[in-house]
């Protein structure tokens, strides 16, 4: 077995940052009529500003493959170029297409050799799994080096114009034409960006790396039902309906593709979980909280903070408040990518010292699971 060192990382947030006020510009108007959730939904989230791969018409500037793609390069010079990757491992919850997968995607866009690929799918979780797959590969011996990436291009999911169909069909049954909150709630949570990070087998002679010492992941799925999801609905017991046993006319009109969460769910699980898992990886790699030297928590909304903080404390790992890094309010929610993001930020801030050590915590709400990466700077 190899060490492995996290050597280099990259980002890449399209366009200019957008702020609350000119979110319904970039995303439009429902039925022509503004959004009545949306300033409660960002007062307790407190973002302020992300990125759209959108400009102000609703055109699209990037998909979500040259997103990640910008990422990577973003990490290449005269040391690592696209000719030096044996291994690319993509993660993301907003593909470009079913098929291909998203790193086949990524891989035809950089036009460099034959590769290993791996494309992990699910939430927010799809990054930490990608990072895992490129860890465990380089640990082995399977390659020597691995580029992992989160990327989300999840704006034009959310555009006003994909959920008209339904309204029409809600006016013509002479209802009330207003999306649900389960639907209209992501619009004002997501926005677009990717990262990416290099593993090598050995460290960075000209800089710091990061010495991955484990990572641990945990489901709840057997426990659970769905929480976060698209291309279905969900049923009154619980179960997803897929799309695929939905007429085509009825994709449109009950938004079918629209990603959706259910807040009751989310409320009640995800804190709870979170600590419990939190709790167990941390005590199977007998690491106690207090050696953690900077905690970088992705959380989608800063209204679960407080509580993610008590519910810690109440399972004997709470971290202190100074150990938290976030990015959240001015990078936004941006999925699979935020852990990348954040680490980007920190590896590139100044502030990390030989020995620091660093734990990644990832929730993921689709049926909740959660990943952690616990790095030592070197």
């Amino acid at each position: 077995m190899f060490e492995v060192y996290i050597t280099k990382s990259g980002k890449y947030l399209p366009n200019e940052p957008v702020s609350n006020d000119e979110m319904e510009t970039y995303l439009g108007l429902i039925n022509e009529t503004a959004s009545k959730a949306r300033r409660i939904i960002l007062r307790n989230n407190r973002i302020t500003t992300r990125y759209y791969a959108l400009d102000k018409n609703g055109k699209s500037t990037h998909n979500n493959a040259q997103l990640t793609v910008n990422a990577i390069g973003a990490m290449f010079d005269k040391d690592f170029s696209a000719q030096d990757m044996e291994l690319l491992s993509c993660g993301t919850s907003t593909p470009d297409n079913f098929l291909p997968s998203h790193a086949a995607m990524v891989h035809g866009l950089l036009k460099n050799q034959s590769v290993e690929l791996n494309s992990s799918t699910g939430v927010c979780c799809a990054g930490m799994n990608s990072l895992k797959f490129g860890y465990l590969s380089v640990k082995s011996g399977n390659t020597n080096n691995a580029v992992c990436t989160g990327s989300e291009r999840v704006s034009t999911w959310t555009m006003a114009d994909k959920y008209e169909h339904e309204v029409v069909n809600l006016k013509n049954l002479e209802e009330q034409p207003i999306i649900a909150f389960k639907k209209d709630f992501l619009r004002w949570m997501l926005s677009d960006g990717a990262g990416a990070l290099l593993l090598q087998n050995k460290p960075n002679p000209d800089g710091i790396s990061l010495r991955i010492e484990w990572m641990e992941a945990y489901s709840y799925a057997h426990e659970l039902e769905a929480c976060m999801y698209a291309g279905g609905d969900k049923l009154e017991n619980g179960d997803i309906k897929p799309w695929s046993d939905y007429h085509p006319d009825e994709w449109l009109k009950e938004s079918v593709f629209a990603i959706k969460q259910d807040v009751k769910v989310l409320d009640e699980h995800i804190l709870v979980k979170g600590a419990e898992s939190m709790s167990e990886a941390l005590k199977k790699n007998k690491v106690s909280s207090d050696q953690i030297d900077f905690f970088l928590p992705h959380v989608s909304s800063h209204y679960f903070v407080p509580g993610l903080k008590e519910s810690l404390k109440e399972k004997g790992v709470g971290v202190a408040d100074e150990k938290w890094f976030m990015n959240l309010a001015n990078v936004g929610n941006v999925g699979s990518a935020s852990i990348y993001l954040a680490l980007e930020e920190l590896m590139h801030s100044g502030k990390l010292q030989k020995g620091n050590k660093i734990l990644l915590s990832v929730p993921e709400s689709g049926r909740f699971s959660f990943a952690y990466a616990y790095l030592t700077v070197c």
